[in-house]
C-alpha cells in the first residue's frame, strides 16, 4: 500500500487559498482499493478486435472526520476504449487527494473546484471521490442518492443489454436468452467489416419483438464511407445508428446521410459538445457515462441540460461493478420516464459482487436504492487490502 500526507513536504497552499474551513464534515483521509471484474460470459468484444476478459476496477473511500465513510467506483473499460485506464485512476487519486483533505466532503460544488483546478482534465480520476461524496452526502442527511438528485419518476426503469461482438448468427442467437431475463432493448456491438456489420444487423433485427429496441453501436470503429454503406444497406430496418466514427464532425456526415434515429456517445465529453449537438440536430439519444463526465455531479448537470433540451439519454457508464450500478441507478431513475432510453446494470455481467445493497435487475428492469446515499455497503474481504492511503 501506498501511504501519502499532506504534510510530507508538499506546499499546497497555493491552491487552498480560497478554500472555506467552518464548522463541516471534513475529508480526513481518501483510500482505494483495487478488484478484478471477471465477466460470468468469458469476454467482452467491440469494435476493432477488441476484448476485455477482466475488467480493473477501483473502489474509492473517503472518510470523514465525523467516522462517516462514502464509497465510489471507477472501472474504465480497458485502456483502449477512452482516455482512461484502470492504474491511471490509482495513479491520479495519488495526485490529486491531498488536495481535498480538510474539505468539506458534502460541498460537491468547491470539492468539484478544487478537482478541476488541482488536476487538469482526466475527468474519470475524479468521478470515484465526486461519487463517495454523493454517497456521504445521502448518509449525512438520511436520504438517497436518488432522492437528492430529484426523486423516482417511476417504479423502475428500463435497461439494455449488450451483446459482445460475435459472428452474426450467433449474436441473433444470443437475443432469446436476453430475452428470457427480461431485456427489450439491445446494443449491438458492431463496427467491424462493414459486410459482416451489415449481416449482424440484419440477423439480429429479423428476431425483434414488437416493442423491442434494437441499437447498433459502432463504438467508433468505421470510417465515413463504411458507415455510410451499413446505413444505406439497412435503411429499411428499425434499428438506432451509434457513434458509426471516431470523431463528432464524420458523425454528423453520416446523421445527415441517414433517417435511422441517431445516438452519440464517445464524441461527447461535457457540456460544450451537448450544446454543439443539440444545435447541430446531431442526435435523437445521448448517452452519458457517469465517469467520462467526471462523476455524479457533472453527469447530473448533463442530465439535466438534456431535460431542458429535451434529448432523450442512455445514462450509464463506462463499466464497473455493484457500486458504480448504484450510482447509476440513483441518476436513472431520478430521470423523467420519456427522456430515459435506457440504462443497464453492470452488475449483472460479471461474476465477483463487492458490495451488499447493490440493485438487482428484475425482468430486464431497475429501481435505485431508498437508503441512505448509495444505499451500498462494500463486501472489504472481496476488496482486500488498501492499494492507497491519503490522509
Amino acid at each position: 500500500m501506498i501511504t501519502y500526507k499532506p504534510n510530507m513536504g508538499y506546499d499546497y497552499s497555493p491552491i487552498h487559498t480560497r478554500l472555506y474551513t467552518g464548522n463541516t464534515m471534513k475529508i480526513a483521509r481518501i483510500s482505494a482499493y483495487q478488484v478484478d471484474l471477471p465477466l460470468k460470459e468469458g469476454s467482452y468484444k467491440w469494435s476493432g478486435g477488441k476484448s476485455v476478459d477482466v475488467f480493473d476496477s477501483t473502489v474509492v473511500e473517503v472518510e470523514t472526520d465525523t467516522g462517516l465513510i462514502g464509497y465510489g467506483e471507477v472501472c474504465p473499460l480497458g485502456p483502449f476504449y477512452l482516455p482512461a485506464y484502470g492504474p491511471g485512476v490509482r495513479a491520479g487519486i495519488l495526485e490529486l487527494a491531498p488536495h481535498l483533505i480538510g474539505m468539506n466532503a458534502t460541498d460537491l460544488g468547491p470539492l468539484n473546484r478544487m478537482m478541476d483546478a488541482a488536476l487538469k482534465e482526466h475527468a474519470y480520476v475524479k468521478s470515484g471521490i465526486d461519487m463517495a461524496c454523493w454517497d456521504l452526502l445521502g448518509k449525512s442527511t438520511g436520504r438517497s442518492v436518488c432522492d437528492l438528485m430529484g426523486g423516482k419518476y417511476s417504479a423502475d426503469f428500463v435497461l439494455y443489454r449488450a451483446i459482445s461482438q460475435q459472428a452474426p448468427e450467433a449474436m441473433a442467437a444470443n437475443v432469446a436468452g436476453y430475452r428470457a431475463e427480461g431485456y427489450r432493448r439491445f446494443q449491438l456491438k458492431v463496427g467491424g467489416d462493414p459486410d459482416v456489420d451489415i449481416e449482424r444487423i440484419k440477423q439480429v433485427s429479423a428476431e425483434m419483438q414488437s416493442g423491442e429496441k434494437l441499437v447498433a453501436d459502432a463504438n467508433t470503429g468505421w470510417l465515413m464511407h463504411e458507415a455510410a454503406r451499413v446505413v444505406r444497406a439497412v435503411r429499411d430496418l428499425d434499428v438506432y445508428i451509434e457513434q458509426p466514427c471516431l470523431s463528432y464532425e464524420e458523425c454528423l456526415s453520416i446523421r445527415k446521410r441517414t433517417d435511422h434515429p441517431f445516438v452519440m456517445d464517445e464524441s461527447i465529453h461535457g457540456m460544450p459538445e451537448l450544446l454543439r449537438a443539440s444545435h447541430d440536430q446531431a442526435m435523437d439519444v445521448v448517452n452519458i457515462k457517469i465517469s467520462k463526465f467526471g462523476g455524479l455531479t457533472k453527469a447530473k448537470l448533463a442530465r439535466d441540460l438534456c431535460i431542458s433540451l429535451g434529448v432523450a439519454m442512455t445514462l450509464e457508464d463506462s463499466w464497473g461493478g455493484d457500486i458504480i450500478t448504484a450510482a447509476i441507478a440513483s441518476i436513472a431513475h431520478s430521470t423523467p420516464t420519456d427522456l430515459l432510453f435506457s440504462s443497464t446494470d453492470f452488475n449483472s455481467y460479471g461474476t465477483v459482487s463487492i458490495a451488499d445493497g447493490a440493485p438487482q435487475r428484475d425482468n430486464g428492469r431497475l429501481s435505485a436504492s431508498d437508503a441512505p446515499g448509495l444505499g451500498v455497503q462494500p463486501r472489504m474481504q472481496v476488496l482486500g487490502d488498501k492499494v492507497l492511503e491519503v490522509s
